[in-house]
């Protein structure tokens, strides 16, 4: 994977949010992918469960948006970092930010077979 190849794939992942496409989420990962919500809990996968678990609770078209950039490419390991931003409506106040680390692993395909998601919700002063 190169640093372009990542940033592709992280721009597919954020339109896959927005449209809540099963074949749109699904193209992102490979058929065994594990995608790890959190660093300590246990992983959804294979794709379908991945697919399933976007699919179970979807956000309202228009309440969030979200950037996110590689910043580490080493072969087929690559780390992200950016930014998630919740709306109380479209074109709303943000009313949650969260600061977010992706670590990836991705397979010869350009699929996603790993995926570990680490956030930290912005604290209001």
């Amino acid at each position: 994977m190169t640093h372009s190849d990542v940033a592709n794939w992280l721009n597919r992942y954020v339109q896959a949010w927005q449209s809540y496409e099963a074949e749109a989420i699904g193209s992102l990962f490979s058929a065994d992918a594990a995608y790890y919500y959190s660093p300590f809990g246990d992983p959804d996968q294979p794709r379908e469960v991945i697919i399933a678990s976007w699919l179970a609770d979807p956000d309202a078209a228009g309440t969030y948006e979200a950037e996110y950039h590689p910043v580490a490419v080493d072969g087929d390991t690559a780390v992200a970092e950016g930014r998630t931003r919740y709306l109380d409506a479209p074109g709303g106040v943000v009313t949650r930010e969260f600061a977010n680390v992706f670590m990836m692993r991705f397979n010869e395909a350009g699929e996603c077979a790993e995926f570990r998601e680490f956030y930290m919700e912005r604290r209001n002063a």
